[in-house]
């Protein structure tokens, strides 16, 4: 007996020492600074391991993503179905790279792209590619869109990645553009749905027997079982890809667009190509996935092309200095994508922006990458990559919240489900445009109501749920579209809407719902009728309606109020500040603590992301309690609505800020000056002098 208690006690000591002295996975410290060298063929033939070494130290980047199969090998592969790069001389070159790579520190993650085959491959096996319900094939010159249910991507892709992995000892893997593809993005043209016999026979196993929709129809209960197919075969191939890699080496990282079975989820801030632009879009991005899936790795990349088809002109340097410094603020590493390497590139103003910023990075990472949020308000996001009406509204409150630099959170719609008990801390839910949610999800929101969430809902959420319209809002819909072009709102109640000084009546424009708001405990914000147009002489006749564009339902501990309205949309696209303060003035009237919690008078153009923060070091990786908090500071007063300026200095900014407990040191991280500061009944009076581009105020406890 004595025997094998020694014996369980040796092996629980030994096993915890073997714990406790495994490996940390690389990519876990959220530390990256990674450039992405997206190689055009023809650069293989003069490309420099030495030349792109110097460049990375330069930039202080401690990660290069790199080239290395898929659309073409940029290796010696001796697979006859991957197609070899022709400008390919040096056979050492990729081994060169990765090997000086790791020399200075460096890891590297190398790109596959399964998404097409080269025309020799293609005929050869042309049932490997996609075909559309017109019979036709998406072709980039020679480059054919492959189906993802056929060989190539089923079986080939895993060889073709086992023999890299095999060859060379890197870090990472990269998947661009993974899963279905419906669209030539490169040519702005759509195909339709695949029609490829393996797709065809797949889908009929997966349904019992059906044929593909032709047609992407949401409505369409076919349509919906061919989504929930596309979500299943492309996990079910991540899986695969995990079980692979993972065999061979578990410090391998997995990178893509999606969570399933992946250790770094990668987006992007593109250049957009309509009006207005997006200043936020990598706090937007970095925000929805840090909170949304909250035991990956974030990695946001700044892409610095223009377009697909303006490849070689880089977006402005001070757009990428703002994507950069918002993905430190939200708690990504740093990422940036670029054509070919860094020499004899053809647009190289943001360099100094590079190296100046991801030296910030490096010199303060103690500080970055390991943040709690303490936001009370949550707004809900539609989907990882909004698009269309449901994206303008979305970022239209957005918009509201940062320019009144009131701290909050975003969650995809698709996680509400899976983050139960996170979702239900929140004291105010918004969910913008919010059309579609599973039961579960619905759940959550109901029991979040119940247990003290306040919620606030715009538009058309939830119009396809009539009961929950009812049950939360006390609403019912009697026209769900309709143009308000012409119509008023009349803010009424001056207890409820007290930014309206001087002000009677609200144009309105886009979407206004006509809504039997009964069922509420108040209905504010009377409709009036769009009345007479035309010259001064006969204007007028703008009566009431008898509808409103508010209803706020009183629950026992919470209140839910619906604008069945494009309340976002409206300022998003137009920018009126009396759209922006309906919302404000229903968030202050429903938690009026929000205004106490953080108070500043920084112009509504400095973005400010507060967090709590962990010191970043490897002693410090189990921790789990507060080091202080960190407020960054983000000047966006350069921008100018479809331009991107220097940003003017900032002078005299005050903050007073809530915090858990008084801070023994106040500084700054550019400078690692101290902070004079007060504290009064737990708060934090601050001020800084003058901030430039960035700033970060660091209240250490």
């Amino acid at each position: 007996m004595r025997t094998r208690i020694l014996l369980l006690y040796l092996f629980f000591n030994t096993s915890c020492l073997l714990a406790q002295n495994k490996p940390e996975l690389w990519w876990k410290r959220n530390n990256l600074r990674v450039i992405q060298m997206n190689l055009p063929a023809y650069e293989a033939a003069t490309i420099n391991a030495d030349s792109i070494v110097t460049d990375l130290v330069a930039c202080s980047a401690n990660t290069l993503l790199i080239n290395a199969g898929g659309i073409m090998a940029f290796y010696p592969t001796k697979l006859d179905f991957h197609y070899r790069n022709p400008y390919l001389k040096d056979n050492n070159v990729l081994a060169d790279v990765i090997r000086k790579c790791h020399e200075k520190g460096i890891k590297v993650i190398v790109r596959f792209d399964f998404s097409r085959v080269n025309e020799r491959i293609f005929k050869a096996h042309p049932d490997w590619c996609y075909i559309s319900p017109k019979g036709e094939r998406i072709i980039n010159t020679d480059m054919y869109v492959v189906s993802i249910n056929a060989p190539y991507v089923q079986e080939k892709a895993f060889r073709i990645i086992e023999e890299v992995i095999d060859t060379f000892p890197i870090d990472g893997i990269f998947l661009n553009m993974p899963g279905y593809q419906v669209n030539n993005p490169y040519e702005g043209k759509y195909h339709g749905i695949d029609q490829n016999d393996y797709d065809k026979k797949r889908f009929a196993e997966f349904s019992g027997g059906d044929a593909l929709p032709t047609e992407e129809n949401k409505a369409d209960p076919l349509f919906q079982k061919y989504l929930e197919f596309k979500k299943v075969t492309v996990e079910d191939w991540s899986e695969r890809l995990h079980k692979l890699v993972k065999s061979k080496n578990e410090q391998i990282a997995i990178c893509t667009y999606s969570d399933k079975f992946v250790d770094i989820i990668r987006h992007e801030s593109q250049s957009m190509t309509t009006l207005p632009y997006w200043p936020y879009t990598a706090s937007d991005n970095v925000g929805n996935a840090v909170n949304s899936f909250p035991e990956h790795i974030i990695s946001n990349a700044s892409i610095q092309q223009i377009s697909f088809q303006s490849r070689y002109n880089a977006v402005e340097p001070e757009e990428t200095r703002i994507r950069l410094y918002e993905n430190i603020a939200n708690g990504s590493g740093l990422d940036m994508s670029m054509m070919g390497d860094m020499r004899g590139y053809e647009d190289e103003r943001s360099y100094p922006v590079f190296r100046k910023v991801y030296g910030f990075h490096k010199n303060n990472e103690a500080y970055f990458g390991k943040y709690k949020s303490v936001a009370k308000v949550a707004v809900i996001a539609p989907g990882a990559w909004p698009n269309g009406e449901p994206m303008q509204e979305y970022r239209g409150i957005q918009l509201m919240l940062r320019e009144a630099h009131i701290p909050f959170d975003i969650v995809e719609d698709g996680q509400i489900a899976h983050l139960e008990q996170k979702v239900k801390g929140y004291k105010l839910i918004i969910l913008p445009e919010i059309t579609y949610l599973k039961p579960e999800a619905l759940r959550v929101l109901k029991e979040a109501s119940q247990q003290g969430t306040n919620l606030i809902a715009t538009n058309r959420t939830f119009f396809d749920s009539p009961e929950t319209l009812e049950t939360l809002f006390g609403a019912k819909i009697d026209k769900k579209d309709n143009d308000g072009a012409g119509n008023y709102l009349v803010p009424d109640d001056r207890s409820v809407f007290r930014s309206f000084k001087g002000q009677n009546m609200l144009f309105w424009k886009f979407n206004l719902g006509l809504y039997d708001l009964s069922g509420a405990d108040r209905r504010l914000l009377p409709v009036l009728a769009k009345g007479r147009p035309g010259p001064p002489e006969i204007i007028g006749g703008h009566d009431a309606t008898g509808y409103y564009a508010l209803g706020i339902k009183n629950h026992p501990k919470s209140k839910a109020a619906l604008f069945p309205v494009n309340l976002g949309r409206i300022y998003y696209m137009h920018g009126y500040e009396e759209h922006k303060y309906l919302l404000l003035d229903v968030i202050y009237h429903m938690l009026p603590e929000i205004a106490q919690d953080f108070e500043t008078n920084a112009p509504a153009r400095v973005e400010t992301v507060l967090k709590e923060f962990i010191r970043n070091t490897h002693e410090n990786r189990a921790k789990n309690t507060s080091d202080g908090q960190i407020l960054h500071l983000i000047n966006l007063t350069g921008f100018s609505g479809n331009t991107y300026f220097e940003p003017l200095p900032v002078h005299d900014l005050q903050f007073k800020i809530r915090l858990a407990k008084k801070p023994q040191k106040v500084f700054t991280l550019t400078n690692h000056k101290p902070l004079n500061f007060t504290w009064k009944d737990g708060t934090i009076s601050v001020s800084l002098t003058r901030l430039a581009e960035f700033e970060s105020i660091v209240m250490e406890w």
